[in-house]
C-alpha cells in the first residue's frame, strides 16, 4: 500500500483561503517561538559568550533544526501518513490497527502512541502559559513600571481565553489567518534593519557553523540543544491539525510565509546580538521604545492564537479518545451548525484552565517554563518517528533499509533534543512527564476496565436465536410502541433486555437492538451510517450504525434513517432502555486494586449514556445491574 493522495477529508474552500487558515491554526505555536527561543540559547545558565562564532553556530542550529524536523520529517514524510486526511497520533495508531492489538509488539506501539497523545495534551497546557507570558513580558522591556503587572495581565488573558471557549472558535477563528499574517510580517520587518547592518549572519546557512559549534563546546554545546528545540515547537500540532486544511495548504503556508519569516527574525536577532552584545530580550530589542507596545499587542494576539489552536486540538483529542474507548464519556458541545470539527468539551476546558493557571503561578516566567516545553515536544516527536517507521513497514511495505535509515535520522535528531532536555527535569521538565503519565494511566485504565466489563456482559448475553425461540414458545404480552435496547454485541440479546423481560414479562410491538460501531477513521459519511439492518422476526430488528472517531453518535438520527429500511418509529411511542452498572470490587485478577478504584471513580463521573448518544432523557428507562470487577 502506498501513501494516500494529497488532501484532507473535510476541508473546503480555495487553496488561498485554506493556506491562510493553516497559517493561523497550524502555525500559531511555532510562530511564537521567536519570543523566547534565541533568548534561552544565550541564557546565563549556558554561559555562552556573545561572539560571531557562537551566534552563527546557534543560528545554524536553528536553520537546520527547522529544515530537518519541520521540512524533511513532517512536511515531506510524516504528512503522508494520514488516515483519510486526518493526522496525529490516533491516525498513526489507526493505520496500524493498534486498537485491536493483541501481540506484545503491537501493544507496545499502542502504549507508545497513547503516551505520545498524553504528552501532546501536556503541550496543550504549557503552550498558553509560555506563549502568553512570553508576549506580555515584552511590557517590561518598554518600562519597569509594568513589571509587577506581568503575572496578573497574563493570568487575566489566559482565564479570559478559556472562558470564551463555550462560545465556539468560529468568531476568533475568522481572524486567525490575517492576524498571524500581520504577526509574521511584523517580525520580519523588525528584523530586516539589523540584517542590513550585519549581513554576515547569512553565513549561518552553512551547516559547518553548527558542526563547529558542537565540536568546540562539547557537553555545554549539547545542552544548548535543550533551548534550540524551542524553535521547532508546533511540529506535532502541525501534523495533528492536518485534517482541518489538507497537506497542500499547510505546505504553501510554510514555504511562502512561515519559514521565511522565522529565518528572517532569527537572523535579525542574531545580527542584533552581533551589533550590541548580550541583551535581556533579543526579540523585543529589535524595535525602538515607541514600537515596543504595538509589538507586545501583536505578540499577545499571536500567543492567544497559538493557545487557541492547542486548546481546540485538545478538544478533538478528547473526543477521539472517548470514541475509541480510551476515555470516559464527556459532554461534547457542537459550537457550529456547519463545521463538525468545532466542538467544546467543558471538562477538558476547565481542567486545562486550572492546570495552565497553576503553571503560570508556579513558574512565574516564560524562561522557567521553557524546560517543561522542550520535554513535551521532543518526547512526542520521538514517538511519532517510531510509529511512522511501523506504518512505512507494515502499511506501505517499505524495505527495512530505506525505512530504517529514515527513522534513524529522525530519531537521532529527536533523541538528541530529548536528551538535552533531560537535565532540566528538576527545573520543570517533570511537569509534562507527570501530566502525560496521569493522562496515560487514565486512558489505559479505562480501556482495560471496559474490556473486563465487556467480558462480563458477554458472559451474560444470550444468543439471539435462543431468546427468539423462547419468545415464540411463551408468546409474552406485547404493548404498542417501540423499545430500543443499546447493545455492544450485535449477535446476542443484551443483559438489559433479559433483565427487562424477566421482571416485566412484557415486550413492545417493535424491539430494536441498536449497536454503535466506532471505526478507526475520522468520519463515516452519512450515506454509510447504517452499516447493517436485519429483521430477526417476532418484531425484532438488529441495527448497527457506524461512526468515525471524530464524530459523536446521534441515536435519533439513526432511527430516522431506519425508516427507509422499513423500520418506522414514532417519537412519542419510542422508549430507550439503558443499563446502569454498579461496580462491585473483588479480588479478581485483571486490574490492580488501585486501578479498580480509579476505574470506579471514572465510571461514576462519566457522562450519562443518554446524554452522550443524544437521547431525550424523558424517554429513557434505566435498569441497574451489579457487575463484579
Amino acid at each position: 500500500m502506498k501513501p494516500k493522495a494529497e488532501g484532507g477529508h473535510h476541508h473546503g474552500g480555495s487553496l488561498a483561503t485554506l493556506s491562510l487558515g493553516a497559517l493561523g491554526v497550524v502555525y500559531g505555536d511555532i510562530g511564537t517561538s521567536p519570543l523566547y527561543a534565541m533568548r534561552e540559547c544565550f541564557a546565563e545558565e549556558h554561559g555562552m559568550e556573545v561572539n560571531a562564532e557562537n551566534v552563527l553556530g546557534i543560528l545554524s542550529l536553528f536553520v537546520w533544526s527547522l529544515t530537518l524536523v519541520i521540512v524533511l520529517k513532517y512536511l515531506t514524510f510524516v504528512l503522508r501518513a494520514d488516515n483519510k486526511g486526518e493526522g496525529g497520533t490516533f491516525a498513526l495508531l489507526a493505520l496500524l490497527d493498534a486498537n485491536k492489538a493483541k501481540k506484545r509488539g503491537a501493544l507496545v506501539l499502542l502504549f507508545l502512541g497513547l503516551y505520545g497523545a498524553s504528552l501532546l495534551s501536556g503541550e496543550g497546557i504549557i503552550t498558553p502559559a509560555i506563549s502568553v507570558l512570553g508576549a506580555v513580558e515584552g511590557l517590561k522591556e518598554a518600562t519597569t513600571a509594568f513589571e509587577p503587572f506581568i503575572l496578573p495581565i497574563s493570568l487575566a488573558i489566559i482565564i479570559g481565553l478559556f472562558a470564551v471557549q463555550r462560545r465556539g472558535t468560529g468568531g476568533i477563528g475568522a481572524i486567525f489567518g490575517p492576524a498571524m499574517l500581520i504577526w509574521f510580517g511584523s517580525i520580519s520587518a523588525a528584523a530586516i534593519p539589523w540584517i542590513i547592518k550585519r549581513p554576515d549572519v547569512f553565513g549561518a546557512l552553512n551547516p559547518l557553523h553548527a558542526v563547529h559549534f558542537m565540536q568546540h563546546h562539547g557537553l555545554r554545546g549539547f545542552l544548548v540543544l535543550g533551548s534550540v528545540v524551542l524553535c521547532i515547537t508546533g511540529g506535532e500540532a502541525l501534523y495533528a491539525d492536518m485534517g482541518h486544511f489538507g497537506k497542500a495548504p499547510i505546505r504553501i503556508a510554510w514555504y511562502c510565509v512561515v519559514f521565511p519569516a522565522l529565518l528572517i527574525n532569527y537572523f535579525g536577532q542574531g545580527a542584533l546580538l552581533l551589533s550590541q552584545g548580550r541583551v535581556a530580550n533579543p526579540f523585543f530589542s529589535l524595535v525602538g521604545p515607541t514600537l515596543k507596545y504595538p509589538l507586545v499587542i501583536i505578540a499577545t494576539m499571536a500567543a492567544i492564537i497559538a493557545s487557541q489552536a492547542l486548546i481546540s486540538g485538545s478538544f478533538s483529542l478528547a473526543r477521539a479518545a472517548v470514541q475509541l474507548g480510551f476515555s470516559p464519556r464527556m459532554k461534547i458541545v457542537h459550537t457550529s451548525g456547519e463545521a463538525e470539527g468545532q466542538i467544546y468539551v467543558p471538562e477538558v476546558n476547565w481542567a486545562l484552565m486550572i492546570a495552565c493557571v497553576a503553571l503560570v503561578l508556579y513558574f512565574g516566567e516564560s524562561s522557567k517554563l521553557a524546560a517543561a516545553y522542550g520535554i513535551a515536544v521532543t518526547g512526542t516527536m520521538a514517538i511519532t518517528s517510531i510509529l511512522f517507521f511501523s506504518v512505512a513497514r507494515k502499511r506501505w511495505k517499505w524495505g527495512i533499509l530505506p525505512a530504517g535509515a529514515l527513522v534513524v535520522l529522525f530519531l537521532s535528531v529527536d533523541l538528541s533534543f530529548f536528551s538535552a532536555n533531560l537535565v532540566k527535569l528538576r527545573a520543570g521538565g517533570w511537569v509534562p512527564l507527570a501530566i502525560g503519565s496521569v493522562v496515560f494511566t487514565v486512558m489505559t485504565t479505562w480501556r482495560r476496565g471496559r474490556q473486563l466489563l465487556g467480558q462480563s456482559f458477554f458472559a451474560q448475553t444470550l444468543p439471539i436465536d435462543m431468546f427468539l425461540k423462547d419468545i415464540e414458545e411463551t408468546k409474552p404480552a406485547r404493548v404498542k410502541g417501540t423499545a430500543v435496547f443499546m447493545t455492544s454485541n450485535p449477535e446476542g440479546a443484551p443483559p438489559v433486555l433479559l433483565h427487562h423481560f424477566r421482571h416485566n414479562k412484557v415486550l413492545h410491538e417493535k424491539v430494536v437492538l441498536l449497536s454503535i460501531a466506532t471505526h478507526d477513521v475520522p468520519e463515516v459519511p452519512n450515506a454509510e451510517r447504517l452499516e447493517a439492518v436485519k429483521e430477526l422476526g417476532h418484531g425484532f430488528y438488529q441495527v448497527t450504525a457506524s461512526y468515525g472517531f471524530m464524530q459523536v453518535p446521534n441515536v435519533l438520527e439513526v432511527l430516522a434513517r431506519c425508516e427507509s429500511e422499513g423500520i418506522a418509529t414514532k417519537a412519542a411511542e419510542t422508549s430507550f432502555y439503558l443499563g446502569r452498572e454498579t461496580l462491585v470490587l473483588t479480588k479478581k485478577k485483571g486490574l490492580a486494586m488501585w486501578r479498580k478504584l480509579l476505574f470506579t471513580f471514572l465510571s461514576r463521573n462519566a457522562r450519562p449514556a443518554n446524554a452522550f448518544f443524544q437521547i431525550p432523557p424523558n424517554r429513557v428507562v434505566e435498569l441497574g445491574t451489579q457487575i463484579e470487577l
